[in-house]
């Protein structure tokens, strides 16, 4: 206890300073805490012996750390909950719809650089089925945006209440649906769960469960609002909290997305009159959590392994960026937005974070046919290098917006 007490408290300093010098230099805060997360982990430091000939003290990820970073992701979904209605959503179905399936276009071009560096320039020794699947897995990694990363940056830059956080939103959710239901046929099939058989209960369950949180949000805002009717602060904190957690857990526990859960508690209580009490005692909460889930993606992040996939990497990198962009782009147009508003969206949806990971976990415990290096290595070590370039690249371009805002612009005058 006192170990792990020591590493927690080792790192809320470490991304204190991180925070710190981000404020210095005016710039946003996530790429920092990640860095920061990568130099203090197991990865470098851990590693000092080998690198500077002298055991330097590091941060091992531990349970603390882990739990941390998934109420970091509960919360940041919960809040962008609490800035839309379902009605609002409801009223936004075809454009989700349309722009969802638009972005569907990215797992395509996933899966299909998989297929040409595992059959084409690697010629992987492996069976057909094995590259498939491989590639079935880089194509999922490159599709799904980050909803903690992209949530906060629009916290962090003001534009949580502008007309291009609604598009973002609805892709988000339409990806978050689509990938509890990858992630379940993906679980089955790798870690041998049973597999078609127990995918299809997997995903019924998920349907299930979501389909039961709509109908509690739609027809329980009396409820919330009896349940937020108390003039203790300490008891409506206890009170958020816990239903939040305990959904999200409970979705968790079911095969569903946290954040998917935790985004629909967060609708329910928008329709109540308590929103800005919670908004108010919840922010502090929310963002010291979402600290700790950008310092994970950073302890998780072993640079080592960046260079055996650095090809596929450059080349998911040069190519999903500007196609997350502009199927982005092209989406935010079925909701009627100008050029300038469309540019950020298309910007912001380039983070990738924390499903990928998620992918990349899976990939790695596979088991029978697929365990081998080709999905339990290649894959993982390709997600995690993924997942930290884009997810410094898309805070960076969200962050400097205006400058592509005007050359967008300037093309399309």
């Amino acid at each position: 206890m006192a170990e792990i007490l020591l590493d927690v408290g080792v790192m809320f300093a470490v991304i204190a300073l991180a925070g710190a010098i981000a404020s210095r230099l005016k710039q946003s805060v996530i790429p920092f805490y990640i860095v920061a997360g990568v130099l203090a982990g197991p990865y470098v430091l851990g590693r000092s012996e080998d690198w500077f000939g002298a055991d330097v003290p590091h941060i091992a990820v531990n349970e603390f750390i882990e739990v941390g970073a998934e109420l970091g992701i509960v919360f940041l979904l919960f809040f962008l909950g609490l800035e839309f209605s379902l009605d609002r959503l409801l009223e936004s179905k075809e454009e989700i719809g349309k722009a969802g399936t638009v972005d569907l276009l990215n797992l395509a071009v996933g899966f299909v650089i998989g297929v040409v560096f595992f059959f084409v320039i690697w010629n992987a020794d492996v069976e057909t089925t094995v590259a498939v699947v491989g590639a079935v897995l880089v194509g999922g990694i490159v599709y799904i945006s980050s909803s903690a990363i992209i949530t906060k940056s629009l916290i962090d830059l003001g534009w949580i209440a502008n007309d291009e956080s609604e598009p973002m939103l609805g892709i988000l959710v339409y990806e978050d649906l689509f990938i509890a239901l990858y992630l379940a046929v993906m679980s089955a099939l790798l870690l041998g769960a049973g597999g078609v058989a127990e995918a299809a209960s997997d995903i019924g369950l998920a349907v299930g469960f979501i389909l039961a949180l709509l109908i509690l949000v739609y027809y329980g805002t009396a409820l919330f609002q009896r349940f937020l009717e108390i003039k203790s602060n300490e008891a409506t904190v206890l009170r958020a909290v816990g239903l939040v957690v305990f959904v999200a857990g409970a979705a968790l526990a079911l095969g569903v997305s946290e954040a998917v859960a935790a985004f629909f508690v967060g609708m329910a209580f928008s329709s109540t009159d308590h929103v800005h009490e919670i908004e108010n005692l919840l922010e502090s909460l929310r963002d010291v959590f979402a600290a700790v889930f950008f310092f994970w993606i950073g302890l998780e992040t072993d640079p080592t392994l960046v260079l055996p996939v650095a090809g596929l990497l450059a080349v998911a990198v040069l190519v999903t960026a500007p196609t997350k962009f502009a199927t982005a782009f092209y989406g935010a147009r079925f909701y009627d937005l100008d050029t300038r508003r469309s540019t950020r969206v298309g910007l912001g949806m380039v983070t990738r974070g924390e499903f990928s990971l998620i992918i990349a976990a899976i990939a790695a415990g596979a088991s029978g046919a697929f365990d081998v290096p080709l999905i339990t290595e290649t894959v993982p070590a390709f997600a995690v290098a993924y997942v930290l370039v884009m997810s410094i690249l898309g805070t960076t371009l969200m962050r400097y917006s205006g400058f592509f805002e005007k050359r967008v612009e300037g093309r399309t005058a």
